[in-house]
């Protein structure tokens, strides 16, 4: 279920920021795909901009509530992990070096 409401968010996504830049605006963006003042597109081009803007509120409705079902599943599916901020810090003991080499003196011995 995650992972094909996680394809549905992505798709929309793209389709969304796809849509977006197929509409008509001062800078021209992408206009109908083919460049141009839009009267090549597939649509007129006052149903261009109906079309597309409907189906920008659509995509864009389906996108929050894929976002929104997205959190809450994922909220619910996971167990609440600790933050090691949280948890105190638990130490080792401290144990003893041994080791073969002798050590230094820490004082010098007198009469040398």
């Amino acid at each position: 279920m995650e992972t094909v409401l996680l394809v549905v968010y992505l798709l929309v996504a793209i389709f969304l920021v796809a849509v977006i830049l197929m509409q008509r605006s001062s800078g021209g963006a992408l206009n109908g795909l083919g460049g141009g003042d839009g009267t090549s597109s597939i649509f007129s081009a006052r149903g261009t901009g109906n079309f597309l803007t409907r189906l920008t509120a659509i995509l864009a409705t389906v996108f929050f509530l894929a976002a929104i079902a997205l959190s809450l599943l994922y909220k619910s599916a996971t167990p609440r992990q600790v933050s090691i901020l949280e948890t105190p810090a638990q130490s080792a003991p401290v144990q003893p070096v041994e080791s073969d080499t002798p050590s230094a003196p820490s004082a010098p011995i007198a009469g040398e």
